[in-house]
């Protein structure tokens, strides 16, 4: 008999306290693992509640998540073929040291064509890319290994010096992508564009896959000026919503855009509101720092239960989720940067579990450091870098420049997160460092 399991943490639970920077600070490792079993109760409640699948056309799927496996109805390919333009023959009939032979063209086999006849003794078909192999034929030579003898001839002579190519080459065996009643894609997989074409091969039309998570998004604080407004002194142009936009494109949600929001309780009480009713996430910037104008923590708490965060960070730190009625909750640091960099290690994965997608690691890679890197042991830091290969084949990293949480030109200058880990120290140049390159995410 098994042993008990644990019981999923509820959102209480999570407030525990912890060592860190602060009291009731978290390391990164801690907050992804309690995020990674809340969010796995609360995907079981979304994934089996009524309407949570539906049937889309397979050109319009792409970035959504699959709810069952699909099993191949046939085999890819369904017929061995020609890989190549060339000539198929007989391998087994040509002399272990012959470089040459001259065979009689009998037939001609275009694409997605199949002929019934058989290739005989010093006999061979030209095939193009597509073409079913004829009965007896085993390997085919690309054009560029052949020479034909003339016009009428009906000869062409063949070039078979091993080197060149062996037995079998150049053909795509009858179900070497995929076999009949063999699994193609599993539940949980996220159809991207080679995944699309895969289900394509079947012959499927449409496939089920589970409802778009619906994520409301909004910023929050009296000094955000939304685009298009007159510059005023003091004030910020709305970049966090404009980012988190991006974050979130391309993972097969649907984003409700709410806005800016003002320093005003009841303002911030009926956006929560709204956003409950519209959405199954919703996503903040800002608000949840110490500031006496930061309205979030006493809304939050008014209209359901939430959990604020000390993350051993840097950049980030304050971090808050909860739950609004159904509507599941994270709020953000305000500070750009931090703002990404926080979506980065603790939403995206989330938001991925909540959709059904099968759990991603982190691309990480190593390379050398270019430069003395300043770190505090006692927390997790995410610089931002620039990596190039140097002139002996090595990957190496130098910072973009200024690291403040709100210097967004040092994402945009860097192609990767420099990741120092909670108990690390500082870096010297030539000690290897994990990155984390941005390309797909942001």
């Amino acid at each position: 008999m098994n042993p008990p399991q644990p019981a999923p943490p509820v959102l209480p639970d999570l407030a525990h306290p912890q060592q860190g920077l602060a009291p009731r600070a978290l390391s990164v490792g801690e907050a992804q693992a309690l995020l990674g079993q809340w969010c796995g109760q609360r995907a079981h409640e979304l994934l089996k509640r009524e309407g949570a699948t539906e049937n889309v056309a397979l050109e319009k799927s792409f970035g959504r998540t699959l709810c069952q496996d699909i099993f191949s109805p046939m085999d890819v390919p369904a017929h061995t073929n020609s890989a190549m333009d060339g000539y198929a023959y007989r391998w087994e009939e040509m002399a272990p040291n012959e470089s040459r032979r001259t065979l009689k063209v009998v037939h001609t086999v275009l694409a997605g064509q199949a002929w019934g006849g058989q290739v005989g003794p010093d006999e061979c078909v030209k095939i193009m890319t597509g073409g079913v192999m004829p009965g007896g034929c085993d390997t085919v030579a690309p054009l560029e290994r052949v020479r034909e003898m003339g016009a009428d001839s009906g000869l062409v002579q063949i070039e078979l010096e091993a080197r060149l190519f062996q037995a079998g080459d150049n053909q795509r065996l009858k179900g070497e992508d995929l076999q009949a009643g063999g699994l193609a894609l599993a539940q949980g997989a996220t159809l991207h564009a080679a995944a699309m074409g895969l289900l394509a091969s079947l012959g499927l039309s449409h496939v089920r896959v589970w409802r778009a998570l619906k994520v409301a998004i909004f910023s929050t604080g009296s000094e955000v000026l939304a685009l298009g407004a007159p510059f005023k002194s003091g004030h910020v142009y709305d970049a966090n919503r404009l980012s988190l936009t991006g974050l979130l494109q391309g993972l097969g949600l649907e984003i409700v855009d709410l806005g800016v929001v003002r320093d005003d309780p009841q303002a911030l009480k009926e956006t929560f509101i709204k956003a409950q009713n519209l959405a199954d996430v919703v996503i903040t910037s800002g608000g949840v720092s110490m500031g006496e104008a930061d309205h979030t923590k006493d809304t939050l708490k008014a209209l359901g239960e939430v959990v604020f965060w000390h993350i051993a960070m840097r950049p980030g730190r304050p971090f808050a989720l909860g739950q609004i009625g159904q509507c599941m909750l994270f709020a953000l640091p305000g500070n750009p940067v931090a703002m990404i960099v926080t979506f980065l290690a603790l939403v995206r994965p989330a938001l991925l579990q909540l959709s059904g997608k099968t759990p991603e690691e982190p691309a990480f890679l190593w390379a050398q450091s270019g430069e003395h890197l300043r770190k505090k042991p006692g927390r997790t830091e995410y610089q931002r870098g620039q990596t190039h290969v140097n002139e002996t084949g090595e990957l190496c990293v130098r910072l973009t420049g200024n690291q403040g949480s709100g210097i967004l030109s040092s994402l945009v200058q860097g192609d990767c997160l420099i990741v120092l880990g909670h108990d690390q120290g500082d870096v010297e140049p030539g000690d290897s460092v994990k990155i984390w390159p941005l390309k797909g995410l942001i």
